[in-house]
């Protein structure tokens, strides 16, 4: 059966849109050229077809995901529409379409191009998230507590369950410098918004006492005789430091 292929889509961004994209591709017989959203908007020679975001069909195509692959595949799409990976939506569709045909084995094609590039950038986006359980410090400004990451993936989806219910009765906010938005999260309630820019008043007293504290409890413990530096950028890349309390002075 062939498929219209001098076509491109038009999505809000969202990922519920990318999966409304999938599911308008099988229903109508398409298979897009280009998939992309309001804010990358670009010339192309193909008619643009604007895909309204519906709940319902992306719900249609998550379920279908979830029963003719696994879990794992919907959560490896989910990563990789999360990363900066360029046309990420054709490369999560054309990986979609090869696991609805092959089920759950799709997992282990690796020889497949779109396979391989999905399973290895969202493994990439994962990695990235990891980091920012581990490698994120929060400073307290009038009792809410402010991190700033630089990430290369947008992972604030990625790190919003585990601050949430590690900090359940706190106010803070991680601001992410590279794609320019906010999580906020007060009164058990939490949301990732736009934010074009973040200026923060001068640390008071006491929070600059508590980060001289933590660089004197860094270095203490630190062996002078074991200290690798290399060890230490495998296991703690180097762009991570500027704003890692202990380190930042060492950037």
């Amino acid at each position: 059966m062939s498929y219209r292929a001098d076509i491109a889509y038009l999505y809000d961004g969202s990922f519920d849109g990318l999966l409304c994209c999938v599911y308008e591709s099988y229903y109508q017989k398409e298979l897009p050229s280009l998939i992309f959203n309001h804010d990358q908007m670009q010339e192309t020679l193909f008619p643009v077809k604007e895909i309204i975001t519906n709940e319902a069909s992306a719900i249609k195509v998550e379920e279908s995901i979830i029963k003719k692959m696994s879990y794992e595949a919907l959560r490896l799409v989910r990563l990789c529409y999360f990363s900066k990976l360029e046309n990420k939506e054709i490369a999560v569709l054309n990986f979609l379409r090869i696991g609805f045909k092959t089920g759950a084995l799709v997992l282990n094609m690796l020889a497949n191009d779109y396979v391989r590039l999905v399973i290895n950038t969202a493994r990439t986006v994962g990695r990235e998230g990891g980091y920012y359980l581990e490698f994120l410090r929060f400073s307290d400004y009038d009792g809410a507590l402010v991190a700033i990451i630089e990430p290369i993936n947008f992972v604030l989806p990625l790190i919003v369950n585990h601050y949430c219910d590690r900090l359940p009765s706190e106010k803070f906010l991680i601001y992410d410098e590279t794609h320019k938005y906010a999580l906020v999260y007060q009164n058990g309630e939490s949301c990732i918004f736009p934010l074009d820019n973040l200026e923060l008043p001068e640390a008071c007293a006491k929070e600059e006492k508590y980060r001289a504290l933590w660089k004197q409890f860094y270095n203490t413990i630190a062996i002078e005789g074991r200290i690798s530096h290399k060890r230490r950028m495998n296991n703690m890349p180097k762009r991570y430091w500027k704003h890692l309390t202990e380190l930042n002075d060492q950037v």
